[in-house]
């Protein structure tokens, strides 16, 4: 199995995809010889080492269609190159070059869909972007017939639409030994891109009635409007803005949260039937978090009391309510944190990998 050789494509910066991270590490520890291929922006800090290969390619522009032309045709001809066993395309905007690549070569193909990418904000409220879109998934996906994803709640998307049976790896956080350290300055955490659809333009105004303190690790399209937002209300001196924060670095922060931040608005089904990382990052640290009343959290959340659930749309003092509660109820506080240690065990990178691994296996016989 050591000469099986992985690739793995993606549109992101390597350092900073955890999911991928955590993906290529499990699977180099199983034998097999694992590649990641992903952008290189001009603002790209140089690559994090790593079990697994990296490789980064130049693009010649940051967004758009001539991203997309100019990424598929070097990512296809680095493929073709690379005589790799399996290839794996990571949401639909790599699917295309790793489909004609696989077609062309002979070579196994998987589809790990973290996204429903149709049904994502930005593709959904531009006609000609989702016209586009799906038609590249009706193309794809049904060539795709192995798989997995984040969540039932996605899975169950997928059977529906093109009668794939995707299998489900949740992008839940390594278990490691944890014993919950005393926070000296208890604070807020909001940890991830710094998106829109990520529910800001409440939670910024909501910090007027929450007398704690609001840390922001992540950057993205809606960072310059979150510190404008921030003036606007008069709440910069409740807000911590760090950009971004590399992984390593970022626990330290999550470790000594008192409430974490998983919001997200409502106006795409991706969002809606999302199971984001920070999730289980917070529960995983022993910290409750304020969290969307969505159908994948509510499932855990009836499992495991680990957060306080909000319904869609929240206002900002519906937020500020909610946070209040969460900061005067210690006891509600104390019975969360105790939940996610719970959880955590269940919830756990280690039980994932398992389905992760059976997948590469019944794939390569």
């Amino acid at each position: 199995m050591g000469n099986k050789r992985l690739v793995f494509t993606v549109t992101n910066d390597l350092n900073y995809d955890q999911r991928m991270i955590r993906i290529c590490t499990s699977l180099v520890n199983a034998g097999y010889d694992v590649t990641l291929i992903g952008f290189e922006r001009k603002t790209s800090k140089p690559l994090a080492e790593r079990s697994f290969k990296q490789i980064r390619i130049p693009i010649i522009a940051e967004q758009g269609k001539l991203l997309y032309a100019d990424y598929w045709r070097k990512l296809f001809f680095k493929l073709i190159s690379g005589g790799y066993d399996v290839m794996c395309a990571i949401d639909l905007d790599t699917i295309m070059p790793v489909y004609f690549a696989s077609a062309l070569k002979g070579t196994k193909r998987v589809y790990d869909a973290h996204e429903l990418f149709t049904e994502l904000k930005e593709v959904v409220t531009r006609p000609p972007v989702y016209k586009m879109w799906s038609w590249i998934e009706r193309f794809a996906v049904p060539k795709f017939p192995v798989g997995y994803t984040i969540g039932p709640c996605y899975a169950d998307e997928f059977r529906k639409k093109y009668g794939v049976n995707y299998k489900v790896v949740r992008n839940a956080t390594v278990l490691k030994p944890f014993s919950k350290p005393e926070s000296t300055a208890p604070y807020i955490l909001y940890q991830g891109w710094v998106n829109e659809g990520r529910c800001f333009e409440e939670l910024i105004p909501a910090m007027q009635y929450v007398d704690m303190p609001l840390v922001i690790c992540g950057e993205g399209n809606f960072y310059k409007q979150a510190k404008e937002l921030a003036a606007q209300y008069n709440v910069t001196h409740k807000i911590d803005f760090k950009g971004y924060v590399p992984p390593d670095k970022l626990a330290d922060y999550t470790k000594t949260a008192y409430i974490g931040i998983t919001l997200f608005d409502a106006a795409s089904k991706s969002n809606v039937l999302s199971m984001a990382n920070r999730f289980f990052d917070y529960m995983h640290h022993g910290v409750p978090q304020l969290c969307m009343n969505f159908p994948e959290y509510q499932n855990v959340n009836k499992e495991y009391e680990v957060a306080c659930l909000i319904d869609y749309p929240a206002s900002p003092e519906d937020i500020g309510a909610a946070l209040n509660k969460m900061i005067t109820d210690i006891a509600y506080h104390s019975r969360m944190r105790e939940n996610c240690l719970l959880a955590r065990e269940k919830y756990c990178w280690q039980e994932e990998e398992k389905t992760l691994l059976s997948v590469y296996k019944e794939l390569l016989g």
